[in-house]
């Protein structure tokens, strides 16, 4: 049995996003199969993980708070994750920051390389932050895991071995909710009956904007549903306020109540500029949601289907597309259909085996 520590750090940051989903729930899968002994690792935190984020593995903090970790780690590459943790045969580095591995193997995931090809989405900071995890990504790690093809491809264009490279993809949440969790949502947030529906953290390129002016053009006059927290790079309350379209914000929104939140809604639309993964468009898919996505970038790959990608800069093309499906309903019972039919072909149980592979390859 492989002993494995793995950085969980993201599930305190303040906007965890997709990073610290994906990183729980493989976790979550690896702990179940039971061939691998997981410890996390994590900053001094007075207060647990916030609900739903919370590691599903022991957790060792170090002394240093996250700023200060991540400055030794990435700057200094100390303080050694043995200290923490003791013996380990890996190191995980889930996303992000990437610890020394000692003796040990290093493999790290890298999500997406949009902070190197787009530098302004985001701040100053988390450029530099993220830039310095990939070069070390790069020169030490062992492995390194994509969740998608489209990311694999911008690894090797940025200078990764392909030969070490393993896309292992991401996988939807588990059962679907029943009729009672989703009216108990719908009541929560005062749901209009028939909407469209975007979950995200409020960043550049997540493309609201377009979203938005898309809203404004449909010719269904759908109201669309907004969830997820504020980020970085985009004052959304004004941008919603200034909107000429029927919009509700709901901001952030438990992941347990995600699942019913995906399954109220008519359609999922998800226009982002970049991803690694887009890991929504799957989860909404996981509840029969057709999807309206971009074309050009990894949601694309998830989906694989062509009448649900469209040119995200392409305002009259999304409103369009929203509205093939808000509009007929055996459009909508196709394309519902056929998400289900997708995401069930990706599962948190063949992603954990991929890892796992990784881990196995890595120590060899």
């Amino acid at each position: 049995m492989l002993r494995v520590a793995a950085v969980v750090e993201q599930c305190w940051h303040r906007v965890p996003g997709g990073t610290a989903v994906a990183a729980i729930r493989t976790l979550d899968a690896l702990a179940d199969r039971g061939d691998v002994d997981l410890v996390g690792i994590a900053a001094r935190h007075r207060r647990p993980a916030p609900d739903g984020l919370g590691p599903p593995i022991p957790v060792r903090h170090a002394r240093l708070p996250r700023r200060a970790l991540y400055d030794a780690w990435h700057r200094l590459r100390a303080p050694s994750v043995q200290r923490l943790a003791g013996r380990v045969d890996v190191v995980h580095a889930t996303g992000g920051a990437v610890p020394p591995s000692g003796r040990a193997a290093l493999v790290a995931t890298v999500n997406d390389l949009a902070f190197l090809r787009r530098p302004e989405w985001f701040t100053p900071r988390g450029v530099r932050f993220a830039t310095r995890g990939f070069e070390l990504a790069r020169a030490q790690a062992d492995l390194v895991i994509a969740p998608s093809r489209a990311t694999a491809a911008d690894l090797a264009a940025h200078g990764v071995d392909p030969e070490r490279v393993r896309v292992v993809p991401l996988a939807a949440a588990g059962a679907s909710p029943d009729a009672a969790e989703i009216d108990a949502v719908r009541a929560r947030y005062r749901l209009p009956e028939v909407f469209a529906l975007w979950v995200g953290t409020a960043e550049p390129r997540k493309n609201l904007t377009g979203l938005l002016r898309a809203a404004e053009r449909t010719a269904t006059a759908v109201p669309l549903v907004l969830a997820g927290p504020d980020g970085w790079g985009l004052d959304a309350p004004e941008l919603v306020s200034g909107a000429a379209c029927d919009v509700v914000r709901l901001g952030f929104v438990p992941q347990r109540e995600l699942a019913a939140l995906y399954a109220a809604a008519r359609v999922f639309v998800y226009p982002s500029l970049m991803e690694g993964f887009g890991l929504p468009v799957l989860e909404a898919m996981a509840q029969g949601t057709p999807v309206v996505t971009s074309a050009g970038t990894a949601t694309e790959e998830v989906c694989a289907d062509p009448a649900s990608v469209v040119d995200p800069a392409d305002i009259d093309g999304l409103a369009a597309a929203i509205d093939a499906v808000v509009a007929d309903d055996a459009e909508h019972s196709r394309r519902s259909a056929a998400a289900r039919a997708r995401a069930a072909g990706f599962t948190w149980s063949a992603t954990a085996a991929g890892v796992r592979s990784a881990y196995g390859e890595a120590c060899a």
